[in-house]
């Protein structure tokens, strides 16, 4: 039984090492106004795994921390896409 703990404590260990944090910068043209970036980061702070979200409207862009275990770009895409905001990944940066 000790056995089995350890095992599944190490599974878990080296899956939470595998998640890896990443930075994207989503290109948003339509962000125009200065509640745009309010809706954009409320957006996409309601998609799991977003840690960290910050809106630059005079360059029309949105950064945004996440762990790629629990979503991807494409769903931050979408999410962005839902409140009105369309957008596409410009930069993607790993961060360990």
């Amino acid at each position: 039984m000790n056995r089995l703990i350890v095992v599944l404590l190490s599974v878990v260990a080296v899956s939470s090492a595998m998640a890896k944090e990443q930075i994207v910068e989503l290109d948003i043209p339509s962000m125009s106004c200065p509640v745009c970036p309010i809706t954009i980061k409320a957006a996409l702070n309601r998609v799991e795994g977003v840690t960290n979200v910050e809106t630059y409207l005079e360059d029309k862009l949105a950064r945004v921390t996440f762990d790629d275990e629990l979503t991807d770009i494409v769903s931050l895409e979408k999410s962005t896409t839902d409140a009105g905001y369309p957008s596409t990944a410009k930069q993607v940066t790993n961060h360990d």
